[in-house]
Formats: C-alpha cells, structure tokens, sequence
C-alpha cells in the first residue's frame, strides 16, 4: 500500500531537491543549502515538512495531500499548517472560501502555482476554487511571515503559499478515480503518464477531472467544475538541469449560496427564501429558492413593471474560465554557476453575476427640471431645462428603446448584470546563481509581470424565470436605442512590474551557522483609465459607453458632488498614472545548536501596492490631491525560533512580530459587488506558532500544531466630518471618530490549535484530524453588532471544531496492484455549525454578510492504477 505514496514523491526528490519554494530559482537557491544544513535529518513524518531554513516555513507533500478529500481545493489542506485559518464554503472545495495567515487575509497572501502568481492582478484576491487538482500536487509550503527575493507579487505584504507539479513518472502509468458523494457530489479524475519516450528520458503526462455537486444548503444552485493539466519534462544531464513545459485550464459555473447576515435576532426568514439571519441549529442551515414562476406577459402601450425572478443572491451564477501556461528551466552554464527561467502567460474571464432593474426609457439628467421620469423623457426627451439621456446612471441602465418585445419603451425589465473581469498576464521570473566557494553562494534575480486587466460591466437578458440567457453577458451585451453598450462600469488597467533582486549566502564556523542576506527592489506602475465619471468616494460612476453626447450633457448639467467638505469638481473619464517602488530587504540565520537542534531567526520588509478597486475609488479625487493617490502599505516582519529534527520527530516553534504602516482593511458587500475600505492606520501583530510531527511505531505518525495570534490597532479611525480631525484623544465613539486604538482587527481567529494521527490497522490506512478555531472578532471596534438600538450579534463569533476522517483500504485482495484503493473521507463529522467566512466591517452599526460553514460530508473514492 506504500509502494504508491513513495512513487508520487519520487517526483518530489526528482526535481533538484525538495521544491521548498516558488520559482525555480529560489528552489535552486534553498536546495543547495539544504544539502548543507539537513544533512541526513528526518524530512518528513506523514506527509509534514518542516524546511531548515532561516525562514518559518511550513509544508505537506503529496503523502499528507491524497489522504484528504479528493478534489479539495489545496487552500483547504493547508488548513492544516500553524497559522493558517481558512473557511471551506462547501465540503468539495469548488465554491471558494476565505483564508488568513497569522492575520493577514488572502489579499496579502502571495500565492504561487509553479511560481507563477495567482492573486488577481486588480484587487489580489485568491480564489480557492480555482487550484490545481490536489492529485498532481507535489508539495505545497507556507512562508509564514516573508517573501523570497525573486516573488512577482505586490500583494505580499504577509504571507506566502507556493505548491509545486509533480514530475512525469519515468514509467508509464494510468490512474483512473471516481468519487461520490452526499449532496450528489460526483467526481471523476484521470491521469496517464507517458514515461520515458525518447532516449533523452523526455515524459510527460496528462490529466483531467470533472466535479459536480449541488449547493449545500439550497436546493436551487449547481456547482459544476471541469479541469485539465498538462506537463512534458526533459532532463538534461544529470546534474539536475531539465526544461519543462506546463498547462493548466479550469472551468467553473457555480451558483452562489450559504451567505447571510451576521445577526442571530429574530426569525430564520419565510418560506421559499433565503435566510434573513445566521442559523442557529442544524436544520436552520438548510434552505429554498422558490423557482421564480412569474411569467410578466409584456403589453403594448403600457407600462410594464420588471419581476423579481433572477434577483437573489442564490440566483446568480460565478461562472469563471482560467488557464496558464508555465515554462520552467535549469542550465548549469559553468562549475558553480547556474540559469534559472520561468516565463509564464495567465489569462481569466469571469464574473460575479447579479441583476439590475433596467429602464426602457431614458433619464433626465439635468437637476434643474426635477429630474423627469423616463416616461416624460420618452414623450418630450429634450424640452427646456431637460436633458433625456441613455447611460448606465445612479446604478441604473437606461436603454431608451423596447427590451421586452412589446414594441413599445415604457416598461423596466430585469437584467442581468455582472461585474465581468478579463486578464491577459505575462510573466517571467530569472535568477542566476553563483558559487564564490564552497562557503558562500550568490544570485541575483530579475522578475516581470504585466497584467491588462479588463473590468466591465454588461448586460444582458434574462429568461422570464430569471435565468440568464449568457453566462457571460460581455458575449452578447445589450446596446441602447443608439447602439452604445450599457455597462455599469467600464475600466483599463496595466498593472507592472519590474523587480531586480539579489541574495548572498554563507556558511561559517564549520557549516553549523548559515547566514542569508537579501533584497528585493520592485517598481510598480499602475497605468489606469476610466472610461466612467466617479460620483462617490466608494466608487460609484456614471458611464455613457460610446455615447459622448450624453457624457458631455451629464458632465455640464453636473459639475459638482455634494460632499462633508462641500462642492467636489466631478472627475470625468480620465487615464492615471501611479508608480510606486520600495527597497525591501530580507536577511536572516540558522544556527545549529546541536546536530538536532537548530535556532533560526529573519527580518524581510513587505509591500502592498494599493489594488485597482481602492484606485479607482480615489479617481473621485482630483489628480493633485492627497486622496488621488493611496499609499501602499508596509510591513516590517520579525522571526526568530527553534527547530528540531532528529529521527522520527520533528518540531518547530517560533515567536513573531509584524509592524504595519498605512493598514488598508478592506470587506466585499455581496450583494453591492464591490469592496469597502477602512485605513486603519499603524497596526502592531504578533503571536507564536509551532508544531510538532513524532513517528510513534512504524505504523503510527501523530502531528500537532498551534498558533495564538495577538493584533493592536494604534490608532483611532476618523468616520465623518469635514476636513482632518484629530480622533487621537478620542475614548468613546463619536460621529467622527471610531475608537479603534488598542483594539484587535477583524476576521482573524485569537487562535487556532489541532492534529491528526495517522495510523496502519492491518490492511487499513485510518487518519483522524481535528481543528478548533477561536473566536473572531466581527469589527474592528470589537464590539457588538447594534442595529436600530437593537444587539444582534456579539462581538465575537464562537470558537469551534472541526473533525475529518479518512478511510483507505487497498484492493490486493480483489486482484489488483498495490497503486489501487478505496477511500472514504468524512468532513465535518460532528456536523458543527460555525460561522464560515467573512471580512468583518470598522463599525459595529451594520451585520456584515458571512458564509455558513460547510456542514457534514461522507464521500467515497475508487482508485485503480496500473
């Protein structure tokens, strides 16, 4: 039964040393001193690393990683590492999920597939959903607090999360798998690798999955995924040197469920309807989506009102298509002195659907007439003191001709209308390695990444049962009267980066101390263009499309915003241009203490350039105005540790302390489709991880882990008011001032503790997880949730637990290999309910919308392999 786990990480030793890092470069560099400081220490105990290195890491290798669920989004597997936090929204790992690191949430958590970025390359975020198939997963490693030299990110102002592919086998191979499971989860994965084909020992494989399963807690939603991987791979020599050519492509068509307003007062909801608050027990989990039945038959000459069908959260479809291409390569140039190149080209189409009620009418949209009603503006469109137009105006498209086929323009007819994303990125990561002897190392490092982002803002039609006609509406968009498309935003954005970076590394005092000194520095710019006039600071536009004459009639009858401080000039469409551009060093040590026993310590600075949503929104700014141009936020991170390693035990603690400058907080509103930010100033965080992993017998490996995280927000936060307002004194909350100062922020667990062990009874693989994850506090005044003097919600949520266990029995005695299994995983398997993910908002007047934790889920899996 072994035989199958040691050759999935043969792949993992294949690849010049244990890949504890991102590009290829950086692996390189970190293999070559591991060499050096491990020696023959133990690597791993039950799939759990713990790498020698300077930096507190952690990682899983493909041993742990196919003991959980198959298909399980790898952001929930590392679930199991200290001081990761992350929230499933469903038991399969195809309908996303949030994640925090020592705090820091997923925005600031570069994560890394084969070096390649994948936040978004407009506001950062990860989405889960969209990983790699966690069969074809080497390893997956945690960089708890820093970055490497050579990272392409500007989100990284915390954490990193790289995972590796796993090399061709050098023997052919077919692995063929089907799972199902409750809630009609139905899954089917298959791999074949070619082996050695040439004399070269070129290989390669290829493989594909498909996954479905209804949504969790309504009966109305789908979640269907498909994804196909490719990898050919060719060696050159024998010292490590290959070249490797990769492809990723992943499909997603969801329905949204499980989000609700954090508040626990009152009644549930209705019947046919979503919840109106956070459920309490197991059955108020589960909910319905009345199927719309409305059937709005349209009448000429009158005026027809929009239904609701299409209109709820449930309703709206995430459909998101993503792929890359990854070049990876090594040469040895000469003795000592070593290439690395990863180029790279990502590309995304997606969107979080959402309707709007559309007018077939126009709007009037000059103040001085009282604004007419699309009617008025139908019948006399431009009398005196009128100005009727067509636009997507105050969140509303106005079409100006028939929608609904009734051959006239008087009525208001639903439609669907998604914040639509498209990404091109290329990229390309070099670094160039160089033995000055056998005690010192250097590199230096060249990294580039340009994304066009896309962010548009289509319509569509709807079905009359509120089912939209196009996944994607920017495929077949509605146009007004004049042909112009309506979009309720309309952006162009090149985010770029050019970073040199270099790295020396020395041994001393007999190799049992390793010094590593560092720096990275990037420049950012941020080429952006809004093709929209702003009218709020949240973010707010008005856009006319290719209609200039109504842009132009807005813009004169409309010079102004009303704001706290007065009239503000309206910002009209316009192109910015932002660079940012840091020196951010990272040095740290190991010292071996005893052969077993090492201390470790490292200092590295971060950086987060301010995201295209946050940008955009100071657009309502003028140009040369402190507001017009955000500043990125800073870190400064600190850590120091010891490290065990030593037979069958590993261990590792570690103390840490993270200082931020200009803290931006950020929550997403669902429902509004857009991101609220709160600066919070100076924050101060630290805490302590650890972890331990002990080969009891030969058949049982048991693993523990812990964090206990503290956060201190310096300063108190002005809410309102005219001008700067000095909140420092500021003790109880005013309508200009949050008391924030000494509080914790939002979203992040006080702590978080757990295990598995991992046993062989006879024949049988059993492994028995468990993690209890603290309270978190719902605002960042730490405060109860009050609404119309009304508590609905503590300060905190409840800590909790959860409990997963897995199954595996090998099918020798039915007459096939060693590589063929039967495994069956229980998550949740007390069926807890807890308060899945969310952001947190500054104050505590509104109920943030928060997922409902992933309930109970039994699934089975056939393996067979030969």
């Amino acid at each position: 039964m072994k035989k199958f786990a040691l050759f999935c990480a043969a792949a993992t030793i294949a690849l010049p040393g244990t890949a504890w890092a991102q590009s290829t470069g950086t692996t390189d560099f970190e293999e070559d001193a591991a060499i050096v400081v491990t020696g023959t220490r133990q690597i791993d105990v039950a799939g759990v690393e713990v790498p020698d290195t300077s930096k507190a890491r952690a990682a899983l290798n493909s041993e742990f990683i196919q003991h959980q669920t198959p298909g399980q989004t790898v952001n929930d597997i590392i679930n199991q590492l200290p001081g990761v936090s992350f929230q499933n929204n469903d038991p399969y790992g195809s309908a996303g999920g949030t994640m925090t690191i020592r705090g820091f949430d997923n925005t600031r958590i570069s994560q890394t597939f084969d070096g390649v970025p994948l936040n978004d390359s407009g506001n950062y975020a990860l989405y889960s959903n969209q990983q790699m198939d966690p069969e074809l997963i080497e390893q997956v490693n945690v960089s708890l607090g820093s970055t490497d030299v050579d990272s392409p990110t500007a989100a990284a102002s915390g954490s990193t999360v790289n995972y590796r592919t796993r090399l061709p086998f050098e023997e052919f191979h077919v692995r063929a798998q089907g799972s199902v499971g409750e809630y009609n989860f139905f899954r089917l994965f298959g791999v074949v690798d070619t082996g050695e084909i040439t004399s070269w020992g070129t290989r390669a494989f290829l493989a594909a999955s498909m996954a479905q399963n209804d949504n969790v807690y309504n009966s109305r939603g789908q979640i269907y995924k498909q994804q196909y991987n490719f990898r050919v791979y060719q060696p050159i020599g024998d010292n490590g040197d290959f070249v490797s050519l990769s492809t990723h492509y992943n499909q997603n068509r969801n329905n949204f469920f499980g989000s609700v307003p954090l508040r626990i007062d009152g009644a549930i909801g209705t019947p046919g309807a979503p919840p109106r608050r956070f459920p309490l027990t197991e059955d108020e989990r589960f909910y319905t989506v009345a199927r719309c039945t409305i059937n709005t038959v349209a009448r000429t000459g009158l005026q027809d009102l929009a239904n609701t069908c299409g209109s709820t959260f449930d309703e709206r479809y995430n459909p998101s298509n993503t792929g890359n291409i990854r070049l990876a390569s090594r040469f040895t140039l000469a003795d000592g002195l070593v290439l690395a190149v990863d180029p790279s080209f990502q590309f995304v189409k997606a969107n979080g659907g959402g309707t709007v009620v559309g007018q077939e009418g126009r709007r009037d949209v000059n103040p001085a007439s009282g604004t007419a009603t699309p009617n008025q503006c139908m019948t006399a469109p431009n009398t005196a003191g009128r100005s009727c137009q067509t636009g997507y105006i105050g969140g509303i498209p106005y079409f100006g001709r028939d929608l609904n086929g009734d051959g006239d323009a008087l009525d208001t007819v639903r439609v669907v209308a998604p914040s639509q994303t498209q990404t091109n990125r290329y990229g390309v990561i070099a670094s160039l390695r160089y033995d000055l002897n056998d005690d010192h190392t250097m590199r230096v490092a060249y990294s580039f990444d340009r994304a066009r982002h896309r962010q548009t803002g289509e319509t569509g039609l709807l079905q009359t049962n509120g089912e939209p006609f196009e996944y994607f509406p920017i495929d077949d968009p509605l146009a007004d009267v004049s042909g112009n498309i309506l979009q309720k935003r309309d952006r162009l954005s090149y985010a770029i980066l050019h970073q040199i970076g270099g790295e020396w590394r020395g041994q001393f005092m007999d190799d049992r101390l390793l010094v590593n000194a560092g720096v990275r520095a990037p420049f950012f710019t941020r080429d952006l263009n809004n093709f929209c006039a702003t009218s709020s600071a949240q973010g707010f536009v008005e856009c006319f499309g290719t209609n200039s004459a109504g842009l132009a009639a807005y813009q004169q009858f409309n010079p102004n915003v009303t704001t706290a401080d007065g009239p503000q000039p309206l910002q009209g469409p316009q192109n910015r241009v932002l660079k940012y551009d840091a020196i951010l060093p990272n040095v740290g040590f190991v010292f071996d203490l005893t052969p077993q026993l090492s201390t470790f310590a490292n200092f590295s600075r971060g950086l987060q350039v301010p995201g295209t949503d946050n940008l955009y929104n100071s657009f309502f700014f003028a140009p040369d105005t402190p507001e017009a141009q955000p500043r990125p936020e800073k870190t400064d991170n600190y850590d120091v540790g010891l490290r065990y390693r030593s037979g069958g035990l590993l261990a590792q603690g570690s103390f840490w302390y993270t200082r931020f400058t200009d803290r931006l907080a950020s929550s997403y509103d669902p429902e509004l489709e857009r991101n609220v930010y709160r600066n919070l100033g100076t924050v101060i965080k630290y805490g302590v991880d650890g972890s331990v992993a002990y080969q009891v017998l030969p058949a049982v490996q048991v693993y523990a882990y812990g964090s206990y995280l503290w956060s201190d927000i310096q300063d108190n936060i002005q809410i309102g008011g005219s001008g700067t307002i000095d909140c420092s004194g500021v003790t109880t909350p005013t309508t200009t001032c949050a008391v924030t100062a000494g509080r914790r922020e939002a979203g992040a667990p006080v702590y978080t503790f757990g295990g598995r062990i991992q046993a062989q009874l006879g024949p049988v693989e059993v492994g028995v997880q468990a993690k209890r994850t603290g309270p978190r506090y719902v605002n960042d005044v730490n405060l109860p949730i009050v609404l119309a003097g009304l508590q609905v919600y503590p300060e905190k949520t409840p800590a909790y637990t959860l409990v997963d266990v897995d199954f595996r029995i090998p099918l020798e005695f039915v007459g096939l290999n060693d590589r063929s299994w039967f495994q069956i995983n229980i998550t949740n398997l007390f069926d807890e309910v807890y308060v899945g993910g969310f952001g947190g908002n500054l104050l505590n007047n509104t109920a943030p919308f928060v997922q409902i934790g992933a309930p109970r889920a039994i699934s089975g899996t056939l393996v067979v392999g030969f």
